[in-house]
């Protein structure tokens, strides 16, 4: 009877639970299993988007950002759930990708607005990222998959104890990482077409720029690619559902005409900022150099490396060391340099004062006792422009010895930047040109004196081939300064 019983009420307390986390899909009408509530969903994306904003920063072009919002807030209009808080942003990353966190907030990166060539193009993406949104996808995909905290190059570190140094992804931008399965692919490609020829545009078009895209990180050599790109069909079979959706769509909405506006688009872009921007810092020859912040340091050669606005991170390929430089806490060096003690539970086995290319730095040895074994820090906090920058060589004790020279070098390469052409390096930006007679793409190039080496780039920018025609008076995109 105990048995029995335990049984029945196990499976009452499920039932209950199953009952109180079914809620019908806004998109399908269907009831689906799903862990949080719409209020615990906006919250969710409330939280979540000063964490993105913090991560990226936000792009300033008040026209650009103006017609997102615009564009946005008429398809959420007319989509599966009109009544949520959207919000429409640009984030200032060269990468090329648009993303969607619960709760109606979508992200555009500049180099994504930047390789669109007409508002349609836009269109069928920003459909393509709401329907991620209306059809509640992040909040299944909450169900199905649990992100653990890594930092951004925790991927090459090898030894787990190393993990706790590097900065840990928040949940915001976790859920901006987030990658759906093909079937959710599928749908919000379907919405994508749905939403944007609802405004008037040709969804055709959206296809298109997935082609382009498919070209770009080709040509880049592979690496990262957008996540609607990443785990969906091939794009033949994408663009063939693409083009057949579009038409039915078309036909029911009795569009005559649907909108591509190319010029428009393009005008709107001239002078957006192309790839990285040195005011972020670059690295250029082994060495990093920060035209605002006015300094500089060597990276060791064939290191990982990744910049973030939070710190910048290096690993070696072995995976058994770690280095990074961020900014310290504390109104001394040695008040910043107990900090980093007590923050990471530090036992301090040597600390010294110095001057490193004339700037006061105090170099501090420190061990952190684990079961696994010991992990061993060397810290070098230095003073300058009002500000304490705190670089660490980290990895574990048996193997400090080895990496210690790289650390060193890096350490004591730190230094002010006065290299007046580092300093005033320009970022490449977009500039639209006017064809002026017809001619091929490669020739229209070439008559406003493209480098050689750059024309499949540019090809690719502007969703052509180098051989295709261009009529005169059409407009193209170049790159300037």
């Amino acid at each position: 009877m105990n048995q029995l019983y335990t049984l029945l009420l196990t499976g009452f307390v499920l039932s209950t639970i199953l009952f109180s986390g079914c809620a019908r899909n806004p998109v399908t009408g269907k009831r689906q299993l799903v862990l949080m509530s719409e209020a615990q969903e906006i919250a969710m994306g409330k939280e979540s988007d000063p964490q993105i904003v913090a991560f990226f920063g936000l792009y300033e072009d008040p026209k650009l950002q103006a017609f997102i919002t615009e564009k946005g807030l008429e398809m959420a209009a007319i989509s599966h759930r009109p009544k949520l808080n959207y919000e429409f942003k640009i984030v200032d990353s060269p990468v090329i990708n648009a993303f969607a966190v619960p709760g109606g907030y979508v992200y555009f990166t500049r180099g994504i607005m930047a390789h669109f060539n007409n508002e349609a193009e836009f269109a069928g993406v920003l459909g393509h990222e709401i329907g991620h949104i209306t059809a509640r996808h992040s909040v299944i995909q909450q169900r199905n998959q649990l992100l653990s905290q890594l930092g951004l190059i925790a991927g090459v570190i090898l030894v787990p104890e190393l993990n706790q140094f590097v900065e840990p992804l928040s949940q915001g931008m976790q859920l901006a990482l987030l990658s759906f399965g093909r079937e959710a692919e599928r749908q919000s490609d379907k919405l994508g077409v749905e939403y944007s020829s609802k405004i008037g545009y040709d969804a055709t078009e959206m296809a298109g720029f997935f082609r382009t895209l498919e070209k770009q990180q080709a040509n880049a050599g592979g690496g990262d690619i957008p996540d609607f790109l990443s785990t969906h069909p091939s794009p033949a079979e994408r663009n063939l559902t693409v083009a057949r959706m579009a038409g039915e769509w078309q036909e029911k909405l009795n569009m005559a005409n649907a909108d591509i506006n190319r010029d428009s688009y393009l005008q709107k872009i001239d002078g957006i900022i192309l790839g990285e921007d040195p005011n972020q810092g670059f690295l250029e020859n082994g060495v990093f150099y920060h035209p605002v912040l006015k300094f500089s340091f060597p990276v060791p050669k064939d290191w990982s490396f990744q910049n973030t606005p939070q710190q910048v991170q290096m690993a070696p390929k072995s995976g058994e060391a770690l280095m990074m430089l961020s900014l310290a806490s504390g109104n001394s060096l040695r008040d910043a340099a107990s900090n980093l003690l007590k923050e990471y539970q530090l036992e301090q086995v040597e600390s010294k004062e110095e001057r490193i290319n004339g700037l006061p730095a105090l170099v501090t040895l420190a061990d952190q006792k684990q079961e696994a074994g010991t992990i061993r820090v060397v810290s070098t906090m230095i003073l300058y422009g009002g500000t304490i920058y705190n670089t660490m060589g980290i990895s574990a004790l048996s193997n400090f010895p080895t990496y210690l020279p790289a650390f060193q070098n890096t350490m004591r390469a730190f230094q002010e930047l006065k290299d007046t052409e580092k300093l005033n390096r320009k970022p490449e930006v977009v500039r639209i040109k006017t064809t002026p007679r017809n001619m091929s793409l490669r020739a229209a190039l070439q008559h406003f004196a493209m480098p050689q080496d750059r024309l499949e780039e540019l090809a690719i920018l502007n969703g052509m081939e180098l051989d295709d025609t261009v009529e005169q008076g059409k407009l193209i995109k170049v790159i300037g300064n």
